[in-house]
C-alpha cells in the first residue's frame, strides 16, 4: 500500500482535515500523534481519539462514495503520514485482491473499538473510565501525556470535572504527577489494576 501512497508532513496543531470535508483519503500514521475532534451542540471542541505511529485514520474514504469526515484531524505534535486516495487504493485492490482483507481487518478493529467504547459509556463509572483512558495514553506517550485535562474528559466521555477529581486522587495516591496541560503516570500498574486491567 505504500506503494501508491503520498507522504505528508504537519507541523504541531495543523489541521489534516476538517469535519465534513470531502473523505477522499486514508492516512496511515507514519510518525507522531493525531488527535480526532468533533464539535459538541454547545460548540465545545472534544478529543474522542488519539493514535500514534502504526494506526490509520480515515479509512471510511475508501468504501463510502461521497463520504464527509466525522470528525476534525489534528497533529498534536510533528507528524508525517502516508496518504493513500481512493483512486489509487482501488486500482490496488482490483490488482491485489488479498488488499481487501486489509482494509477489512481495519474497519473490523475500528468497529470493535467503537462498540467496546459505547458499552463502557453505557456501564462503566466515569471515574473508571478516566483511568483506563489514562493508561492507555501512557502507553501511547511513555508515561508523559502531553494532553489537557479537557483532551482527557473528551476521550472518556465526561467531565473536566471528574478527570480533575480523579487525576488529583491518584497524585495522593503518587500514581502520577500533575502539571501543566500534562500527566505523568510514575506507577503504571497500580493505575491498571484500578482501572480494572491486566
Amino acid at each position: 500500500m505504500i506503494s501508491v501512497a503520498r507522504r505528508r508532513r504537519f507541523g504541531r496543531n495543523e489541521v489534516v482535515f476538517h469535519r465534513d470535508d470531502p473523505a477522499d483519503t486514508l492516512h496511515l500514521i507514519a510518525k507522531g500523534r493525531f488527535a480526532s475532534r468533533v464539535t459538541t451542540q454547545l460548540g465545545e471542541t472534544v478529543t474522542v481519539a488519539v493514535q500514534g505511529a502504526g494506526e490509520a485514520f480515515g479509512e471510511l474514504a475508501l468504501v463510502e462514495p461521497d463520504a464527509k469526515r466525522s470528525t476534525t484531524v489534528v497533529a498534536l505534535e510533528a507528524g508525517e503520514t502516508y496518504s493513500v486516495g481512493r483512486e489509487e487504493f482501488d486500482a490496488l485492490r482490483e490488482r491485489y485482491p488479498s488488499v481487501n482483507d486489509v482494509l477489512v481487518r481495519l474497519l473490523a478493529q475500528r468497529l470493535r473499538r467503537q462498540s467496546d467504547l459505547l458499552a463502557e459509556a453505557l456501564f462503566v463509572p466515569a471515574e473508571t473510565r478516566v483511568l483506563r483512558r489514562v493508561c492507555e495514553l501512557a502507553r501511547l506517550y511513555g508515561g508523559d501525556i502531553p494532553l489537557t485535562q479537557e483532551d482527557i474528559a473528551g476521550l472518556a466521555g465526561t467531565s473536566r470535572a471528574t478527570v480533575n477529581r480523579v487525576l488529583r486522587a491518584e497524585a495522593k495516591r503518587e500514581t502520577v504527577e500533575l502539571r501543566r496541560g500534562r500527566t505523568r503516570v510514575v506507577d503504571a500498574a497500580s493505575l491498571q489494576r484500578r482501572a480494572g486491567g491486566d
